[in-house]
C-alpha cells in the first residue's frame, strides 16, 4: 500500500509563484496527461498540477506506454502560456528534472534529445509535451513527467535493458526512495517541489536569456554520435551535429548534407570507449 499523498508537505516545499500551487491527486487514473487536459479545457490555472500514485494507461512518447505502477512520481504540469514560452519547453523541462534529481540523490543525470533523461545510458525519466492552440495563440500546455523512483526494471520485460531508477542507481537514492507503505516514500513530496521549483525558476528565466538553452545542450548525451532518428514511417542516419536554439537537432547525413529535425525517437551508437 502506497503512502498517501501530502498536499501539504509540497506546498509547504515550494517556492514558486504558480506552479505547483493548485493540485489535483488521483491515487490512479489512466493517465495524468489525460486528467490534466480535462482540467486545461475547463479552468484549471496556470501551473495546476495533477499528480497519480499510479497510472493505468501511462504514456511515453510516439502513443507508447510508460511503465507506471505505484512508488514513483507522475505529474502532469498545466500552462496558459505565450507562444515564445511554450517554446522554450523542451528545453526547461528535461532540464529541470536533471537538476532536481541530481539535487535530491547527487546522480549525474543527462539528456537523449529530445527529453529522455538518462543515469548512465538507462532512462530514469521522460518528460511529455502537448500544446494546444488555436491558430496563433496557445490555449495551454501540457508537460507530463515521469520518474522511475523505485520501480525495479526487471520486473518489466519492455523496459527490462533500456530503464532503470533513482533506488537502483544510487545508495542515497536508495535511502531517500524508501518502499511502497513507508513514512519515508514522502521523497515523492521532497522530489515533486523540488521539480516544480527548478521548473519554474528556468521558466521563467528562459525568457530573459539563453542559461537554460545552454545548459541544456551541455548535458546531451546525443551530440556528436551516430544516430539514427526515426519519425513516422522515416529513418534517417547520420552524426547528430548540434542543436538550434528551438531546441531542434541538426543532423549531418553521410553525405554531408545538414537536416534540421524537430522530433524523433534516437538511437545512440555506443559511445566510443
Amino acid at each position: 500500500m502506497t503512502e498517501p499523498f501530502s498536499a501539504e508537505a509540497l506546498q509547504s516545499l515550494l517556492r514558486t509563484d504558480a506552479v505547483g500551487r493548485y493540485v489535483l491527486h488521483l491515487p490512479t487514473v489512466s493517465s495524468t496527461m489525460d486528467a490534466a487536459r480535462e482540467e486545461a479545457e475547463g479552468d484549471a490555472p496556470h501551473g495546476m498540477i495533477v499528480v497519480a500514485d499510479e497510472q493505468t494507461r501511462g504514456q511515453g512518447r510516439r502513443g507508447r506506454r510508460w511503465v507506471s505502477p505505484p512508488g514513483n512520481l507522475y505529474v502532469t504540469i498545466i500552462l496558459r502560456p505565450d507562444a515564445p514560452d511554450a517554446e522554450t519547453l523542451g528545453i526547461v523541462a528535461p532540464l529541470a528534472v536533471c537538476e532536481a534529481v541530481e539535487s535530491a540523490t547527487g546522480l549525474r543525470c543527462a539528456i537523449k534529445w529530445p527529453n529522455d533523461v538518462l543515469v548512465g545510458e538507462r532512462k530514469v525519466a521522460g518528460v511529455l509535451i502537448d500544446v494546444h492552440s488555436s491558430g496563433e495563440r496557445v490555449d495551454y500546455a501540457l508537460v507530463g513527467v515521469g520518474v522511475n523512483v523505485h520501480l525495479d526494471p526487471a520486473q518489466h520485460e519492455e523496459i527490462r535493458g533500456i530503464a532503470t531508477s533513482l533506488a537502483a542507481e544510487s545508495t542515497v537514492g536508495a535511502g531517500l526512495c524508501a518502499r511502497p507503505g513507508t513514512r519515508e516514500e514522502t521523497v515523492r513530496e521532497r522530489l515533486l517541489a523540488t521539480l516544480m521549483n527548478r521548473f519554474e525558476a528556468l521558466y521563467t528565466a528562459a525568457r530573459r536569456d539563453d542559461g537554460a538553452y545552454q545548459a541544456w545542450r551541455s548535458r546531451l548525451e546525443t551530440l556528436g554520435r551516430q544516430v539514427q532518428v526515426q519519425f513516422g514511417d522515416h529513418v534517417e542516419e547520420g552524426v547528430a551535429e548540434d542543436v538550434d536554439s528551438e531546441g531542434n537537432l541538426l543532423l549531418r547525413r553521410e553525405d554531408g548534407s545538414v537536416i534540421t529535425l524537430s522530433a524523433g525517437d534516437v538511437t545512440l551508437a555506443p559511445a566510443n570507449p
